[in-house]
């Protein structure tokens, strides 16, 4: 739940946007943020907002259970980089990138020089090789990012043997399919930017796998007038596996409690009908070893913000918004059809429409934590305030590493 004390936080708005490896690994995060002026904060280096904090909120990933931190793009103005404002920055934890609208004066070139001879890594944006004035800055950038959908697929393997003697590091931005991240490994790009991770490449009659159908008996059962822990427990001793994963989580961080565990239907009483009801549909998502490990944070993250923005909302059941954020992504998780995927869970029809159409309430806190998660704060049309939004995406953020450790 959100506190009092969080909402005391800058009038600042984060989102973060992965950007991988060639392996789909996490290999950086980049930060966007405004503040009430729709602009970079100058008083980002006072004490309430320092870059170790933004990092400390925003820079962790769990992989195979084990937390790591990732450096940081961090979109920087002229203003900035030439202003007494930039503080030091701590050595491989931070990329700033330099903005396509930069004035490349000798003053700027300059200091970029020294930042890089500091040992601070440098990303130049919005990259056209038409525009003579960015010629000077590949001998001193290290990352390059190249616009696919701007510059055109066919355009970019004679632009990329030009800049091969740079010795450039490539970063691919708006790859929006896996046709396209495919591609663009052939042609040598090092990093990958965009949502190609949730672009399904749907099948078409593809069913639900067998161990799934016990977590749909059990959303099934937990809906039924008259269903207890023990009448869960008979449903879930089919997949000792999912028995396994439900004793965990009631001793992980994600959910703590000081008492010893004396059987299935025991764990099932202490998280409760709803905390167990949002493991299930977590382990419906979790329970492949190919799932992506950033696709699944980020369903967290989404389910998380929509179940705490209609808390503050004052809505009345919350689990059915943390379910609605959670599997709107399901069909990229499964590489099922939407249509077809709901057809085959036991959701009611506000939630089916909700995802599908973004109807009703539920719809709608879905599509401001959609348009949240993607950076493009003006879309969002819920009226409950910046700081409310920031703090419950952080709050999400936390909650989801939490759940991919414990998972």
């Amino acid at each position: 739940m959100v506190s009092d004390n969080d909402l005391q936080e800058q009038d600042i708005l984060f989102a973060r946007h992965s950007i991988y490896s060639k392996n789909r690994d996490v290999e950086y995060y980049e930060l966007l943020f405004r503040n009430a002026d729709n602009a970079f904060c100058p008083s980002i280096d006072d004490q309430s907002a320092t870059f170790e904090v933004i990092a400390n909120n925003y820079a962790n990933v769990i992989q195979n259970g084990v937390e790591k931190i990732v450096p940081c793009f961090i979109k920087v103005t002229d203003d900035l980089l030439l202003s007494d404002k930039l503080p030091e920055l701590p050595k491989g934890r931070f990329v700033l990138e330099i903005l396509g609208r930069s004035h490349i004066t000798p003053e700027l070139i300059i200091k970029l020089k020294e930042l890089g001879k500091n040992g601070i890594r440098l990303a130049l944006a919005d990259y056209d090789p038409r525009e003579r004035r960015f010629d000077v800055l590949l001998n001193i950038v290290h990352i390059l990012k190249l616009d696919i959908r701007r510059l055109g697929m066919d355009n970019i393997p004679a632009l990329i043997a030009k800049l091969r003697p740079f010795h450039l590091e490539l970063l691919a931005d708006k790859v929006e399919s896996k046709e396209q991240y495919l591609e663009c490994v052939k042609m040598g790009f090092s990093l990958y930017q965009g949502f190609f991770l949730s672009e399904p490449a749907t099948v078409k009659g593809k069913k639900i796998h067998a161990n799934k159908m016990v977590l749909l008996q059990l959303l099934a059962e937990i809906d039924r007038l008259g269903s207890d822990a023990r009448s869960m427990e008979e449903i879930a001793l089919n997949d000792p596996a999912l028995t396994f994963k439900i004793l965990k989580v009631v001793n992980s961080a994600a959910f703590s409690t000081p008492k010893k565990i004396l059987s299935l239907s025991h764990a099932i009483s202490l998280l409760g009908m709803a905390q167990i009801k949002r493991w299930i549909i977590i382990f419906m998502t979790a329970g492949d070893d190919k799932v992506p490990a950033d696709l699944l944070a980020n369903m967290l993250v989404r389910g998380r913000m929509c179940e705490l923005l209609s808390e503050m909302s004052g809505e009345e059941d919350p689990i059915s918004f943390f379910m609605v954020g959670l599997l709107s992504q399901l069909d990229a998780l499964l590489n099922i059809e939407m249509n077809e995927l709901l057809e085959q869970m036991p959701l009611t029809h506000d939630i089916t429409q909700a995802i599908l159409a973004h109807e009703g309430k539920m719809g709608e806190i879905l599509s401001d934590v959609k348009y949240y998660q993607l950076g493009d704060f003006d879309a969002v049309q819920g009226g409950l305030g910046n700081a409310i939004y920031q703090v419950a995406y952080r709050h999400s953020i936390k909650w989801a590493d939490q759940v991919m450790k414990a998972i």
